[in-house]
């Protein structure tokens, strides 16, 4: 009884599917033109930031832009609607980005700032959501390959900057000790692991060097294993992309009603997140 209670009624499952879905041609519609409203809001924001275009077109620009915003307003509250758990959507990453890219302007109506708007721009991570119209292509499959492997070697990856953040510290200090005194560049350590930080990602700014023929030998060391260390992160990150490869299976883009999430079996029934039952055509 209480399942029954839970299911989406007709409305909302169709609802779901043009929002949600990329599977019909009504939800490939929906995502399309989400995407030129967002590109358009985008380029309008852009527009405004230039005060020739802003002097003489300003009003015209701004109700274009409340426009949108109203849009995209009706929009988030329709996500919330036509699912199980509005919150797993709120709190999702999508549903974040959904809610900064329509926060900006209603801001702007209780901040005292005529900038506030120009966070706009930030609904052009939306456009992430292209790769679910392009689900019939290699692309999706690739970004979701590249996405685990990121994921799976993030604690490696972690434990590697925190192995660099002690070494830029330790030369970052030694240079202070060799250099202090002769170069006031390096008047204090927090200088001097920056230094070290610039000099081992092999960015080289140019702006702190040392001067000392001991500092410089350093120097070269520390160059020396930058360009090892960079070797580091690629190896972590390629091994956990071979990884996802033999993995990998095919997924489709069907969008829990109940968790959000895609990534299901061409042939699944239950959702393998949080086992909810998918909505069947």
């Amino acid at each position: 009884m209480k399942d029954t209670e839970n299911q989406l009624k007709p409305w909302q499952q169709r609802l779901h599917k043009i929002i949600y879905e990329a599977d019909t041609p009504a939800g490939k519609f929906f995502d399309v033109a989400l995407i030129i409203l967002i590109l358009l809001s985008v380029a309008n924001v852009m527009l405004e930031s230039v005060s020739s275009i802003d002097e003489r077109y300003g009003s015209i620009l701004r109700g274009f832009e409340w426009g949108i915003t109203i849009i995209f307003s009706v929009e988030y509250i329709l996500r919330m609607v036509c699912i199980k758990k509005p919150m797993n959507y709120v709190l999702s990453f999508y549903g974040i980005i959904d809610l900064l890219a329509i926060l900006p302007l209603y801001l702007e109506l209780v901040v005292e700032s005529q900038n506030v708007h120009y966070l706009a721009v930030i609904r052009l991570l939306r456009v992430l959501r292209l790769f679910r119209i392009l689900k019939l292509t290699p692309y999706l499959k690739e970004a979701n390959i590249l996405t685990i492997a990121l994921s799976n070697s993030r604690r490696k990856v972690l434990i590697f900057l925190s192995s660099v953040l002690v070494l830029v510290t330790i030369f970052g200090a030694l240079m202070f000790l060799i250099e202090n005194g002769h170069n006031p560049a390096f008047s204090s350590i927090p200088k001097s692991v920056y230094w070290a930080i610039v000099t081992i990602t092999t960015v080289g700014y140019g702006d702190i060097s040392p001067s000392t023929p001991f500092g410089q030998f350093l120097s070269a060391i520390v160059m020396m294993m930058g360009y090892a260390i960079l070797a580091v992160p690629t190896g972590i990150v390629s091994v956990e992309l071979n990884e996802a490869y033999r993995k990998s299976r095919e997924a489709n883009t069907q969008n829990c009603p109940a968790c959000t999430k895609e990534g299901h079996d061409q042939d699944a029934v239950h959702c393998k997140f949080c086992g909810e039952r998918l909505e069947q055509d």
